[in-house]
């Protein structure tokens, strides 16, 4: 049932990402990317890593998506004209190298397809889960980068409104 549900995610989520590529309209583009990453963060929990699966919704699909999203919406985008492709043979063309490259790369992923044994995630030990893990390592083992990238991050804040309010007055 976990390997008919991965599949089943993993469709929806590539064929979100086509949309996300091909579609017109700026809005309907960031309403796909943000359909895209919630399939990646639901693919993310079927593996296991729920710690990735909420940075990649919180991070991603809720601030980076929302940022496109309010900017599309105040410059007030319509539909992006494009000029219309004169030779179809190149349309064709990217539709054979498409498949070939799918072709190519199928027996490759097919290797690394998800198998369902009923195995505990590697490195955990007894009932601690894996963000119990990461937030051990990241508090003790790698305190350090981790202060110096929240001060780091303070910084540009910092930056950005003083140079916000120059540009301002």
């Amino acid at each position: 049932m976990e390997t008919i549900l991965f599949y089943v995610l993993a469709a929806v989520t590539l064929l979100s990402a086509v949309c996300v590529v091909f579609l017109r309209r700026p809005l309907h583009n960031v309403l796909f990317m943000i359909l895209t990453m919630i399939g990646l963060a639901t693919l993310f929990i079927l593996l296991h890593a729920e710690f990735l699966a909420m940075v990649q919704i919180i991070v991603y699909a809720g601030a980076v998506m929302v940022l496109f999203l309010f900017v599309i919406m105040l410059l007030n985008l319509e539909e992006i004209s494009l000029p219309k492709e004169p030779r179809p043979l190149r349309w064709g063309f990217g539709v054979i190298l498409a498949l070939a490259l799918v072709v190519v790369l199928f027996p490759i992923f097919s290797h690394f397809a998800p198998s369902i044994t009923g195995k505990s995630i590697p490195g955990a030990v007894g009932n601690v889960s894996n963000i119990e893990l990461i937030g051990t390592e990241l508090f003790t083992t790698y305190l350090l980068p981790f202060e110096v990238a929240s001060i780091l991050l303070l910084a540009a804040i910092i930056g950005t409104v003083i140079i916000g309010r120059k540009l301002k007055g």
